[in-house]
């Protein structure tokens, strides 16, 4: 695409979705077939009404009334497990006015409630699955229809690089997309896929949730605290808005399990953890610590750290561990005054671990916690 954006100073070219592609595949083999001719680029119309102008990758009739084409996804400047991939599209006459939207290799399929998609049905989104209706509609007039087959090869092993198991989309990629073109470095899609697979959890009776920052975390929890990992949602560093989509969502107990290193910046109110937002992980042990009594020497020491498991060493070496109980108790307090003012009231425990030492600080006994959460 030839659309750009700014992000940070810099220019960034747009991409388009996977919705964006299957419907392009899609109106090549239409245009096969209705046409007899190959298209070498199309245009569909967007769900938001914009023309997107999408390259065919390959295209092919199988016989009177078949075609398969295929588009490469391009994300743009975008970081996304789909860019490079091929989206393909098989397209068959019907002798009916009925046009059929159809899952096949690589596409997903739902396997749990709480998704836009039925369970057992492939993971091709309203929007995009619109999206294609339309413009094969456009095509075909109200006197034909068509069965149309979306695959992807590729598919079963990009999905690993995604989040759909924790989706509960099992066997492939989605089909996404509700404006047809992709924002390079938008968080916007994330928190919305966090947002979705939280509903999803309370729509399947989950009154409490565990968060993490990434995979550690969920490790922590599955190999240490014996929790289920479908209580376990991974919050990356939107700590602040996923708290509050907690308590809009109405869970009434979070437990945040976490490296120090990530959660530490919590017990600052800090909520937006990137390093590209703040990192100030030595400044808050140093605070810490000083007002514990630390010597000077020994602060400067640890000031100098670039990891926390680094400072974690001089903490041990000099016996100022209590410093990660002090910690965990404020990324508590700091997590609920949060959410003071909204109801539903939500209560938040903590727990810290780093890679080293493991468990550090609970701000309840652990034991406890294993049991209310097991």
């Amino acid at each position: 695409m030839e659309e750009f954006v700014y992000v940070n100073g810099k220019k960034m070219r747009k991409g388009y979705t996977t919705g964006s592609c299957a419907t392009a595949a899609s109106v090549a083999a239409t245009h096969l077939l209705l046409n007899e001719e190959e298209c070498e680029e199309v245009v569909v119309l967007s769900p938001v009404d914009k023309e997107i102008r999408i390259p065919i990758e390959s295209i092919e009739r199988v016989d009177d009334k078949t075609a398969i084409a295929s588009v490469r996804k391009n994300g743009g400047d975008d970081a996304d497990a789909t860019h490079g991939m091929l989206i393909y599209s098989k397209v068959t006459l019907r002798d009916d006015t009925e046009v059929t939207i159809e899952g096949g290799e690589g596409i997903g399929r739902v396997t749990q409630e709480g998704l836009l998609v039925p369970i057992g049905k492939p993971a091709i989104n309203p929007k995009p699955r619109k999206m294609i209706g339309d413009n094969i509609r456009k095509m075909l007039g109200e006197s034909r229809g068509a069965d149309i087959l979306i695959f992807a090869p590729e598919g079963y092993e990009i999905a690993k690089q995604t989040m759909n198991r924790n989706l509960g989309i099992i066997g492939g990629i989605s089909i996404l997309g509700t404006t047809g073109i992709v924002t390079p470095m938008s968080e916007d899609s994330w928190k919305a896929a966090i947002s979705i697979e939280l509903e999803m959890k309370k729509k399947q009776g989950f009154e409490k949730i565990v968060l993490s920052p990434g995979n550690y975390g969920e490790d922590f929890a599955v190999n240490k605290m014996m929790i289920d990992e479908t209580k376990i949602v991974s919050m990356s560093n939107f700590v602040g808005y996923v708290l509050k989509e907690v308590q809009r969502i109405g869970f009434e107990e979070v437990l945040m399990i976490g490296h120090l290193g990530k959660l530490i910046k919590v017990s600052a109110g800090i909520f937006s953890t990137h390093s590209k937002d703040a990192d100030a992980r030595a400044e808050i042990l140093v605070a810490n610590l000083a007002l514990m009594g630390m010597p000077v020497p020994d602060l400067e020491r640890v000031s100098k750290c670039l990891t926390t498991e680094a400072a974690g060493d001089i903490i041990s070496e000099t016996g100022y561990e209590g410093v990660y109980q002090i910690i965990a108790d404020k990324i508590k307090f700091r997590s609920e005054k949060l959410l003071k003012y909204r109801d539903p009231k939500v209560k938040v425990d903590v727990v810290l671990f780093s890679s080293k030492t493991g468990l550090l600080s609970s701000t309840k006994p652990i034991k406890e916690l294993m049991e209310e959460w097991k």
